[in-house]
């Protein structure tokens, strides 16, 4: 009998939420979830598949193979994905407006006051929240190796893909990884006799127009406002086009867009060079998402829409792509769960997630947290410490960053 079949469907899941419950449970989360896109998953798994059971971890995994696989911010699309499950378009729209605002917020007011605000990367309440990332990430990956990887094939299929993650360097080897994984899964794993319902399902009510629609509005976007900028000059749809096509054409989120914004910003003269990289030290330094970078470049512009226009612009543009794609393709990837060849793919693909998580885990979040700072050694008792909050002592994860957090401000 498998996991999810011993454990009957949870209330929670039965039972619609609030649009106002899903921003709440988001914002707490768009406060404390530093450490870039692994961690944000790690830490939604905490809140969502272990405490408030709004889904199954097999649930979850199918949710985030499909993120990786479509354009845009990963993690962000998870929660958009569950906040659209949990309260429709509304609560799409709350989870990532909860989730993205915070750091949009400290990184429009870092663009106002630049110089004043200093390098932020060495300070020691950041090394605590690194160290306690990597509690965060550790836990999550060994809950779902636990879940999704018990047995030898699957096992295999994991290692074989963090094992090309960690070899070969390419923007765009996460998404080969997982690829992979699910046509070893296709062709190598036995398909599952029970069918994704019950305890598994992720249930979207999208209609198919609505689901076509914002397909279809996804890539008229993309081909039409470059058009559109060309026959009018308008230098706040050049603008909004520059954002949107980062976050239409980069997989991953999180550090693989910066190479493609910065030759969009520096490349093109809209950005100082300096203020580049003033901006991204201060991105290092707030929770949420990577792409809210985009926020202090829109405020930062040397030309055109500039200040809080220039950021909202921006920031709705490069997200856009990714909330477009995710009312357009989860419902479809809902019912295609359903199919038994399929299945025997998604086996594959979830074993794939578990060994990118594992790579990630080594390489940026250990290395980051660990190794890249002034007292490695006191850095791993903090990360050790977190691990057994997490695991042991079940404190909340946003509990042990914060707590993470004050102690390196204390003592690293």
């Amino acid at each position: 009998m498998s996991h999810q079949a011993t454990h009957p469907e949870s209330p929670e899941q039965k039972k619609p939420g609030s649009v106002l419950g899903v921003f709440l449970v988001f914002l707490r989360l768009g406060l404390t979830s530093f450490g870039g896109p692994v961690a944000h998953i790690a830490y939604f798994r905490e809140a969502f598949v272990v405490r408030r059971k709004w889904l199954t971890e097999k649930a979850y995994a199918d949710l985030m193979a499909l993120c990786q696989f479509l354009p845009g911010p990963a993690s962000s699309q998870v929660g958009m994905a569950l906040g659209l499950q949990r309260a429709g378009v509304g609560g799409l729209f709350a989870a990532w407006f909860a989730f993205t605002m915070p750091s949009v917020l400290l990184l429009v007011a870092f663009a106002y006051g630049v110089s004043a605000a200093g390098d932020l990367s060495d300070a020691g309440w950041i090394h605590g929240l690194k160290a306690a990332a990597v509690a965060v990430v550790a836990h999550a990956v060994l809950g779902m190796a636990k879940n999704l990887t018990p047995d030898p094939p699957r096992a295999t299929i994991a290692v074989g893909s963090m094992i090309v993650v960690l070899l070969v360097p390419s923007p765009f080897i996460l998404v080969a990884a997982i690829a992979l994984s699910g046509v070893v899964g296709l062709l190598w794993l036995k398909a599952p006799d029970d069918a994704p319902n019950g305890d598994d399902a992720f249930p979207l009510r999208i209609p198919k127009a609505v689901s076509v629609t914002c397909l279809t509005l996804f890539f008229g976007l993309l081909f039409g406002l470059p058009a559109l900028v060309a026959a009018t000059g308008n230098s706040a749809l050049a603008l909004f086009d520059t954002f949107y096509r980062a976050g239409a054409l980069v997989f991953g989120g999180g550090h693989v867009v910066l190479p493609l914004l910065e030759s969009e910003t520096v490349g093109t003269g809209l950005i100082d060079p300096s203020v580049f990289l003033a901006g991204y030290g201060a991105a290092q330094a707030v929770p949420g998402p990577l792409f809210t970078f985009s926020g202090f470049l829109g405020a930062s512009t040397l030309e055109g829409p500039t200040g809080l226009l220039g950021a909202a612009l921006a920031v709705v543009a490069i997200f856009l792509p990714g909330g477009l794609l995710v009312i357009g393709c989860v419902s479809f990837w809902e019912r295609l769960r359903g199919n038994r060849t399929a299945r025997k793919a998604l086996l594959g693909f979830n074993a794939g997630v578990v060994g990118v998580l594992a790579a990630a885990l080594y390489t940026p979040v250990f290395t980051a947290g660990i190794m890249d700072v002034n007292n490695p050694t006191l850095a791993l008792c903090f990360t050790v410490a977190a691990f057994v909050a997490l695991n042991n002592w079940r404190v909340p994860a946003w509990g042990v960053v914060i707590a993470a957090g004050l102690l390196g401000w204390v003592l690293l």
